[in-house]
C-alpha cells in the first residue's frame, strides 16, 4: 500500500469538503443567525482544511500523483466516506439538531448519544440513504406536544447542509474530485472504477476529466431545473424547492418536512418529483445521448427497456392491490406510481404510509429496495444491469444442461461481456446475499423485541440506501427508537451499500495494507524461487 497516495487523495478531499461547509455557514448567518453559524460550522470549517493540508504536507512525496494504482484508488474511495461523514456530523451535533456540547443541562450520556445520532444522519446523507433520527425525543429543538413539524423546526442552514450532503453523495464525491482536482490527483480511470463499481462507466468525452465534467453539468442542470419547476409551477417555497431539488436528483430522499412529500398533498409537486426521481434512476450516459440527440442509442439500451418494464410491472401489481381495498383507480395509480418509483430508485420520499397497504405491496416494495434502478445512475441497490446479466448467466447454464456442446456468450446491448466482468458481478451478488443474511441475524440479536418484517426491512433499506423500511420503521416513523449500537451498525451497512460491497471488501483484505517494501521483497523471493526450479509452474 502506498500511503502517500492515500494522503494525497484524502487530503484534497478534506480541503474540497470545506467549501460547501463554508457556503452553508454563510447561508446560516442569513437565514438563522451569526451565533448559530459559528457554533455549527466554525469547527468543521477549520478542522477539514487543516487536516487536509497536514496530510498533503507531511504524507505525500514529489512523485505521488504518478504512483496511483487500483489498490490505492479502491482504498481511498472506501475511506473517503467515513472521513467526510465524520466532518459532516459536526453541524448536527454542535448546531443543536441533536444533544451536543452546547446543549444546556445535557448529561454525558445524552451528548454521546447525540454524537451517534449525528454520525448516523451524516452517513445517511452522504450515502444518499435518507433514513433519519430527527424526532421529538432526540432533538432539543422539538418539544413533544408543541412542535408540530420536528424536521422543519431545525435551523435552515443545517437543513440545507443535510440536503447538500445527499447531493454531493449522489453523483459521487470522487467524480467531483476528478473534475476539480484532476491535475493533482491523477489516475482518473482507477478512481472512476472504484467509485462506479460494475459495468456502468462510459467515456462521453475523450478524456475522463471531460466525462466527469459533462456528467456534473447534466446533474447540476437537472437539479436547477427541478428547483425552478417546484417553486414556480408547484408553488413550493423557495427554501423547500432548493432542498428537494438537491435530494431528488441524488435519489436521497431527505425532506424538510416530517411527512415528506405527503405534507404538500399536491398532484403537481408529486408529478414533478416522479419525473425527476425516474430520471435519477437512469444511467446518466443515456441522458447524455438524449441531449446529444442520439435517440436510438438511448432508447435501444437493454437495461433502460428493462427499467421501464420493471417499474410498470411494480406499479401495476400495487395498483391492483390498492383497488382491491376500495381505493379509487385514480388514487391507486397516483399512490402506487409515486411509491414504486420512489423506492425503486432508492429515493425514499413518501406520500402514504405504505405499511398499511396489502401484503403483496410489501413484497413488491422489498424487491424494489433490493434491486434498485440502473447502473450509472444515482440510485442504490444491486442495479438492474447486474440482475439482467446474472439472469443471462443462469439461462446459459440451463441451456448447457440440455446442450452441453453449445457455446453461448453473454451479451449486453449486442456486445460480448468479458468473463472477468461476469465473475465480478456474480461475486458481488454472492457477497451481497451473504452480507444480507449475516446482517439480518446480527440485527435480530441486537433488536430482540422487533418483528421479522422490521429487521429484514432495515437490512434491505440500509444496504439498498433506500431510507424508509418496512414494519415499525416505515414512512410514518424515524429510526430514532433504535439503540446506538444498531445505528452504528446500520450506518456501516449504508457505507457498504453505497460502495456496492466489493470496494469495502478490498479495503478489509489484509493484503491491501501490506507494506510496499515487504511486497517487493516477496516478489523478489518468488522470482528467485522460480529460477531455482526451472520448468516448474507456480
Amino acid at each position: 500500500m502506498r500511503f502517500d497516495v492515500l494522503s494525497l487523495i484524502l487530503g484534497w478531499t478534506l480541503i474540497a469538503i470545506s467549501i460547501p461547509l463554508f457556503i452553508c455557514s454563510l447561508i446560516t448567518i442569513w437565514l438563522d443567525d451569526f451565533e448559530m453559524a459559528m457554533k455549527a460550522f466554525l469547527i468543521p470549517i477549520i478542522m477539514s482544511p487543516t487536516l487536509g493540508s497536514l496530510m498533503l504536507k507531511f504524507g505525500t512525496r514529489s512523485d505521488t500523483p504518478e504512483r496511483l494504482r487500483d489498490r490505492e484508488a479502491f482504498a481511498a474511495v472506501a475511506l473517503i466516506y467515513p472521513i467526510v461523514v465524520f466532518i459532516g456530523l459536526f453541524p448536527y451535533w454542535l448546531g443543536g439538531v441533536f444533544v451536543g456540547p452546547f446543549t444546556a443541562d445535557a448529561t454525558l450520556i445524552d451528548i454521546a448519544r447525540g454524537a451517534v445520532n449525528s454520525w448516523f444522519e451524516s452517513m445517511s446523507g452522504f450515502t444518499t440513504t435518507g433514513a433519519t433520527v430527527i424526532s421529538h425525543n432526540m432533538s432539543p429543538n422539538c418539544i413533544p406536544g408543541v412542535t408540530v413539524d420536528c424536521i422543519n423546526s431545525q435551523p435552515r442552514g443545517i437543513l440545507l447542509w443535510r440536503s447538500i450532503t445527499q447531493w454531493l453523495g449522489g453523483m459521487g464525491i470522487i467524480m467531483l474530485g476528478m473534475m476539480l482536482l484532476s491535475r493533482v490527483m491523477g489516475g482518473g480511470m482507477a478512481l472512476a472504477r472504484a467509485e462506479l463499481t460494475g459495468p456502468s462507466l462510459s467515456r462521453l468525452r475523450p478524456k475522463l476529466k471531460e466525462t466527469a465534467f459533462a456528467l456534473w453539468i447534466i446533474y447540476i442542470g437537472l437539479t436547477v431545473f427541478e428547483m425552478f419547476l417546484l417553486h414556480f409551477i408547484g408553488q413550493m417555497s423557495l427554501f423547500d424547492a432548493v432542498n428537494h431539488g438537491f435530494t431528488t436528483m441524488a435519489t436521497g430522499g431527505f425532506s424538510t418536512r416530517d411527512a415528506s412529500i405527503g405534507y404538500y398533498d399536491s398532484l403537481t409537486i408529486e408529478a414533478i418529483i416522479i419525473v425527476f426521481m425516474f430520471v435519477g434512476g437512469i444511467n446518466f450516459t443515456l441522458i447524455w445521448f438524449l441531449i446529444a440527440r442520439e435517440f436510438m442509442k438511448a432508447f435501444s439500451d437493454e437495461e433502460f427497456k428493462t427499467y421501464l418494464v420493471y417499474i410498470f410491472t411494480a406499479v401495476l401489481f400495487m395498483m391492483v392491490a390498492l383497488i382491491s381495498t376500495n381505493i379509487s383507480p385514480t388514487d391507486s395509480l397516483r399512490q402506487s406510481l409515486f411509491q414504486a418509483i420512489s423506492i425503486g430508485t432508492s429515493t425514499g420520499y413518501t406520500t402514504q404510509d405504505y405499511t398499511t397497504w396489502p401484503v403483496i405491496t410489501q413484497f413488491v416494495l422489498m424487491i424494489l429496495m433490493i434491486v434498485g434502478a440502473c447502473a450509472g445512475s444515482t440510485s442504490g441497490g444491486l442495479k438492474l444491469m447486474r440482475i439482467i446479466l446474472a439472469f443471462k448467466v443462469a439461462m446459459r447454464e440451463l441451456v448447457r444442461i440440455a446442450q452441453p456442446r453449445k457455446i453461448k456468450q453473454i451479451r449486453m446491448n449486442g456486445e460480448v461481456v468479458e468473463p472477468q466482468q461476469i465473475d465480478k458481478i456474480v461475486g458481488m451478488l454472492f457477497v451481497w446475499i451473504g452480507l444480507f443474511g449475516i446482517a439480518s441475524i446480527l440485527l435480530a440479536i441486537l433488536m430482540l423485541d422487533e418483528s421479522f418484517e422490521s429487521i429484514i426491512g432495515i437490512t434491505a433499506s440500509s444496504l439498498g440506501n433506500t431510507g424508509p423500511a418496512l414494519g415499525s420503521y416505515g414512512p410514518s416513523s424515524t429510526w430514532s427508537p433504535l439503540n446506538s449500537g444498531v445505528l452504528i451498525f446500520t450506518s456501516i451497512l449504508m457505507w457498504f451499500g453505497r460502495l456496492e460491497l466489493l470496494t469495502v471488501v478490498i479495503l478489509l483484505h489484509p493484503r491491501t495494507w501490506q507494506d510496499e517494501n515487504k511486497e517487493h521483497s516477496d516478489r523478489r523471493a518468488l522470482a528467485l524461487f522460480k529460477r531455482m526450479i526451472p520448468g516448474r509452474k507456480l
